[in-house]
């Protein structure tokens, strides 16, 4: 069995972005040589998330408005924010959405579903954050 690792590393404009990481992680997975075996992309900071979903930009507007009202960026109101933090939404939007994800790689390409693309969501952004891409397979 063979592995590979690699990392990409962000530093977002805004507070809270969406990046699509699919091409990102196909051209892991093609310099990974591995055919047969499992990716796993994960988002490496707790106030950030790695999930699959459609690539269109009203679902994506709908995400943040969703999570804005689950957990609303209001730093009074969190105990966490008590520690001079201002980020306690941002840990529960990731909670929410999710740490990682792992694809099946099948004759050398990611198995996704039709529509599946792979995301990396920014919840409290600006400054350097990174994603760990593992490979392992044959």
């Amino acid at each position: 069995m063979k592995s590979w690792t690699e990392y990409l590393w962000f530093q977002t404009e805004k507070r809270q972005e969406l990046i699509n990481l699919t091409d990102r992680v196909e051209e892991a997975v093609r310099k990974s040589g591995i055919r047969e075996g499992l990716c796993l992309v994960n988002a490496m900071h707790i106030t950030a998330s790695v999930f699959i979903n459609d690539d269109e930009s009203g679902l994506h507007q709908d995400f943040f408005q969703w999570l804005e009202k689950l957990a609303p960026h209001s730093p009074a109101s969190y105990r966490h924010n008590l520690t001079g933090e201002t980020n306690a939404d941002a840990h529960l939007k990731r909670t929410v959405m999710g740490r990682e994800v792992v694809v099946a790689i099948t004759n050398g390409k990611l198995d996704l579903g039709p529509w599946e693309q792979i995301f990396y969501g920014e919840f409290d952004g600006q400054r350097r954050k990174r994603v760990l891409i593992k490979i392992i397979g044959e």
